[in-house]
């Protein structure tokens, strides 16, 4: 593969210019005989730093000057040649020079070809002076034989002095520059609420005394057209703060194809390492953690996912395996891809070591989608492995995984994984956490914040079209199920005294999200939706799942942040599985669910084991047929929209089986039309459920009066 070096030119620039100037304070030590060892060290460090780098990227003439003036100053390192003044320090000069002069064509065209050719007759004199053979004199070449005869009218021609177009600063200064202009943003906020209080004071003076009303209307449109300057010109320079860090994700990616190399060697596996979108730029407190995630997933890729060359070649794969670790933007997010094209997931592994370690049930395990147990990999102390090595085992990473993206990062993660094909891991991220969107909204005369990434929607519904599942409210959403709970009470929010104005009939519910889980949380009132910068929580404070971090709102009132994976495993923990239960000695009836929808599986799978079933889940039409032919159900739950498969095709090809041509199937879905109704009876369905009109009991009945 060509190595396309139009990337690295600009870094090798940036640091080919520090070099220099160490090269130039270092000569000119030496000239004062102020130098010791130490310094002549650093100077052929330097001088052997550009040579090598220049070389990678095939910088020719500034690798053979660089080679020469390193030869020189290696002499003089290694105590074969006394430092003169009078011999070395002008050829010295002129060598950093040279030097100098192409790494400033460089930064003009960006473009290696246009370098002009070394100095051949420099670089001829820094060897002999290094050999000691001669005297270091240099003259440069000389054009043309004939002198110009000298015009004293002739202006002298004037020097520019070329300075970086980029400087070094300490990422603390950085940092410093970053939590003052968040400062700024936030009190920003603060003048807002002034201008929002001179319209009412507008308002009250009117009524006291009319004459001053013009005079207070008149400032208030002043006040408020400042604050709108104010506020985009604050908001822009923020922006371009926070571009300073900014860093490519090249500082994590450009060594993960080493890292690779290296441990494939000790595995004894031939590897493959392409990475694409190094490019992408994110916040640099987001790449200082980013780093372990993604060596993690790479171990894990090489360990558990890519085969030795002697099995992938008997299952007809190259014997070398391949590892992709990409990244590209989607908005305001950055995905980050690690894909292997290795044995993948094996699911019932997974299932065998759950039960090995009593982590559940085997009733549990069977009602979980493939999905869902697959996610099983995240579990603290989770580990595969059949042996501990220094590589994995421990069942140390794939938690700490889970952990950086989804706490620390505020992301999300997905793993997908085909059993002989490999697997693929993806990080969505957002490009910054210092400045994120946030949805206020009031509890309970309370303000609380949630981060933009977990909101699906904010819908109001009659409390009419609530029903109750599984002893639990929910409501239907585009052919879903999604719970719902009160948010105050979830989070044992305290009542304040002040009055909340509730609508008689209707509830405002924000529906929050994670992955494929939904919950539809009830509030009293929303605030605003803005883009606000989020302040981390003190160090004591860190530890608490609840609140991710705080922004400060208007009168510099601080909001908490609320962290929605935490509240929708409290959520789980919520659950009330009443009901009537089986009476001892009998056997369960087996109830496969079909449905896409994870909220929608769920919230049946409680219904029905509420009343004694045993439910095993399937996440479409194709996951469930391959269930039902492997296992013995003695009744099929199904919805018809679903991808791979719907569940009209999955009835149709249910009823072509032998062991289901009679077995009860009933269709759960949104749809109401007639002719879906006639369709699904075409197919075999035994009866017809539409969501929008759901009641568990009558679920319950239809399901025991086909079983009979």
């Amino acid at each position: 593969m060509v190595l396309d070096i139009t990337r690295f030119v600009v870094r090798f620039i940036d640091e080919a210019r520090e070099h220099l100037l160490q090269l130039n304070e270092g000569v000119a030590l030496l000239e004062q005989g102020q130098a010791d060892i130490e310094q002549v060290n650093s100077l052929f460090r330097s001088a052997h730093t550009l040579k090598g780098s220049s070389r990678m990227l095939k910088l020719a003439p500034i690798t053979d000057t660089a080679h020469a003036l390193e030869d020189l100053l290696s002499a003089l390192r290694d105590d074969k040649l006394s430092f003169d003044a009078g011999q070395h320090s002008d050829l010295l000069y002129q060598a950093i020079d040279s030097l100098t002069h192409q790494v400033d064509q460089l930064a003009e065209h960006q473009e290696p070809a246009r370098l002009s050719a070394k100095d051949a007759s420099l670089c001829q004199a820094l060897t002999r002076a290094a050999e000691g053979r001669q005297k270091a004199t240099f003259l440069p070449e000389a054009s043309p034989s004939t002198p110009e005869p000298i015009n004293r009218e002739r202006p002298v021609q004037e020097v520019s002095l070329k300075t970086n177009d980029s400087v070094r600063i300490k990422l603390s200064r950085l940092d410093d520059l970053i939590k003052l202009m968040g400062e700024v943003v936030s009190s920003h906020a603060h003048m807002r609420e002034l201008a929002k209080d001179s319209r009412q004071l507008k308002r009250g003076v009117s009524q006291i005394a009319p004459k001053l009303t013009n005079a207070l209307d008149m400032f208030s449109r002043e006040l408020r057209a400042g604050v709108q300057i104010q506020e985009s010109l604050i908001q822009e320079l923020h922006d371009k703060a926070m571009q300073l860090r900014m860093l490519p994700l090249s500082t994590i990616f450009d060594s993960a194809g080493r890292l690779v190399r290296e441990i494939a060697r000790s595995m004894g596996k031939q590897v493959e390492c392409r990475v694409v979108g190094a490019e992408i730029e994110l916040d640099r407190q987001m790449i200082d953690q980013l780093a372990d995630p993604v060596i993690h997933l790479l171990r894990n890729a090489l360990d558990h996912g890519l085969e030795p060359p002697q099995e992938r070649e008997a299952q007809g794969k190259s014997p070398q395996g391949h590892i992709t670790l990409s990244a590209w933007q989607d908005g305001s997010w950055v995905v980050i891809e690690v894909r292997d094209d290795g044995r993948g997931i094996s699911l019932q592994a997974i299932r065998d070591k759950v039960q090995q370690k009593n982590l559940m049930t085997e009733e549990q395990l069977n009602a979980l989608s493939d999905q869902d147990v697959m996610n099983l990999i995240f579990l603290p102390g989770f580990s595969t492995s059949a042996m501990i090595t220094e590589i994995s085992g421990r069942g140390v990473g794939m938690d700490v995984v889970k952990s950086s993206v989804v706490d620390n990062l505020q992301g999300s993660l997905n793993v997908h994984s085909r059993l002989g094909q490999g697997s693929r891991f993806s990080l969505r991220l957002p490009l910054s956490l210092a400045l994120m969107r946030v949805l206020l909204v009031k509890v309970k005369g309370q303000t609380l914040g949630f981060t933009a990434q977990h909101i699906s929607e904010l819908v109001r519904v009659k409390r009419g079209a609530m029903m109750k599942v599984a002893e639990r409210d929910a409501i239907t959403l585009r052919n879903e199920f999604v719970p719902v709970l009160t948010l105050s009470e979830l989070i044992h929010l305290p009542d304040k005294p002040e009055k909340i104005k509730k609508t008689a009939d209707e509830l405002l519910l924000l529906v929050v999200q994670v992955q494929h889980e939904k919950l539809a949380l009830v509030v009293d009132e929303l605030i605003e939706e803005r883009d606000l910068v989020i302040k981390q929580l003190p160090g004591h404070l860190r530890q608490q799942p609840l609140i991710s971090g705080m922004v400060t709102m208007g009168h510099n009132e601080l909001v908490s942040l609320l962290h929605v994976p935490h509240l929708l495993e409290r959520s789980r923990k919520a659950k009330i599985t009443g009901g009537v239960q089986t009476q001892s000695g009998r056997q369960a009836s087996r109830v496969l669910v079909v449905d896409d929808s994870l909220n929608t599986r769920e919230i049946e799978k409680d219904v029905l084991e509420a009343y004694g079933y045993q439910v095993t889940l399937a996440e479409n039409g194709q996951d469930g047929l391959e269930k039902a032919l492997l296992e013995d159900f003695d009744a099929v739950l199904t919805d018809v929209e679903m991808p791979v498969m719907d569940g009209f095709a999955l009835t149709a090809h249910l009823r072509d089986q032998e062991n289901y041509k009679n077995r009860p199937i009933i269709i759960i879905t949104s749809r109401e039309k007639e002719s879906d109704r006639r369709r699904g009876l075409e197919v075999g369905a035994d009866a017809y459920i539409v969501k929008g009109s759901f009641d568990q009991n009558s679920l319950v009945e239809t399901l025991k009066l086909l079983l009979d």
